[in-house]
């Protein structure tokens, strides 16, 4: 048989691959190529041309039962350095949560992986060789200038986390600055003047939220003094190691601004175990409002970050990439709860 009698060789090319040369998502390309105009139109036209040039042909009878199946959706939590996030941390379950009833509601369910690298990598190795149709992020971690990278490359992405000016990424998260003031601020009006901070600012998030506590303190006239800035470790038990050591050191203070409840919780703790009382000694506000905060002893003043709506809008963004639209940045309104860890008996 000569070459021209031979038949042409079909294309090997998978949608995987065609989705990797687009730079979407495998639904997108179904989409696109079914004519679906919830894929816009540069993007169809874009997969079109690429199917053309590789003769790639869509399967009909697998894409009707591909989208019957229920999309992969990947939830990740970018680390910091050495950190050691604990998924049972009630913020990311009750996140998580708003993101799982979200899911279903559409009809798809959500994968919950643990990624375990050395790498510095890892979000994009996961992204290249899981195959899930989408991710979401919780929190940036240390990782933002990958993230930033990332989203040029792959489009169906999801981000909970701080706003920063040079992100080309969308976010859904609480007005942190505002939060951080807002959390300073009350407890200024309380009659504190020596507030420390107990944070790791190197995270977005709590960087921001530092911010706002530096513009409270200097709008009320306080002076900042560096020993009340307490930086953290990322364990469950950070908290209570840093107002241990703030109390070691002999540093004077009134209140505490921790930036998450767990964090707040820990100091009370490590306060009431050197018999500084909360909130006759110390007053205590924490961030999250997490369900274990009014049952608290005592209960827990916060600054409150609407899980349930975080999880829907981040399910809302990364469809709206699958599907080839452009996702939102969002802020949550950011609400200061007051309980007892922040008012003094009179």
């Amino acid at each position: 048989m000569t070459d021209m009698s031979r038949p042409k060789k079909r294309s090997v090319l998978k949608m995987s691959d065609l989705a990797k040369l687009a730079g979407v998502s495998k639904s997108t390309v179904s989409r696109a190529l079914a004519g679906s105009t919830l894929v816009n139109k540069e993007t169809r036209d874009l997969i079109e041309s690429l199917a053309r040039e590789h003769n790639y042909r869509l399967n009909t009878q697998a894409r009707n039962f591909r989208l019957k199946e229920s999309l992969t959706i990947a939830v990740l939590i970018p680390t910091a350095y050495k950190a050691k996030w604990q998924i049972s941390d009630p913020f990311f379950l009750e996140l998580l949560g708003g993101i799982a009833v979200a899911l279903n509601e559409r009809g798809h369910e959500l994968l919950l992986a643990k990624a375990t690298s050395t790498s510095g990598d890892w979000i994009e190795d996961f992204v290249n060789y899981r195959g899930s149709d989408g991710v979401i992020l919780i929190g940036q971690g240390l990782q933002h200038q990958r993230i930033n990278k990332l989203v040029g490359d792959y489009s169906p992405l999801a981000v909970w986390g701080g706003q920063l000016p040079d992100q080309k990424y969308c976010t859904v998260g609480s007005d942190n600055l505002l939060g951080g003031r807002k959390a300073t601020e009350h407890l200024i009006s309380r009659g504190c003047e020596r507030i420390a901070f107990v944070g790791n600012t190197q995270m977005p998030e709590v960087g921001l939220r530092f911010e706002g506590y530096r513009m409270a303190l200097e709008k009320a006239g306080i002076a900042f003094d560096q020993e009340l800035q307490v930086s953290t470790g990322f364990s469950s038990e950070a908290g209570f190691e840093a107002t241990m050591s703030l109390l070691s050191s002999g540093t004077d203070f009134d209140g505490i601004f921790a930036t998450s409840d767990v964090f707040a919780m820990g100091a009370i703790r490590a306060l009431h175990e050197q018999g500084r009382e909360v909130p006759d000694d110390v007053l205590v506000v924490g961030y999250d409002d997490i369900s274990l905060s009014p049952y608290y002893n005592p209960p827990l003043t916060t600054v409150r970050q609407d899980r349930m709506m975080g999880g829907r809008l981040l399910v809302d963004n990364l469809f709206r990439s699958i599907e080839g639209g452009q996702p939102n940045s969002v802020l949550l309104p950011t609400d200061l709860v007051v309980r007892k860890s922040s008012e003094r008996s009179t």
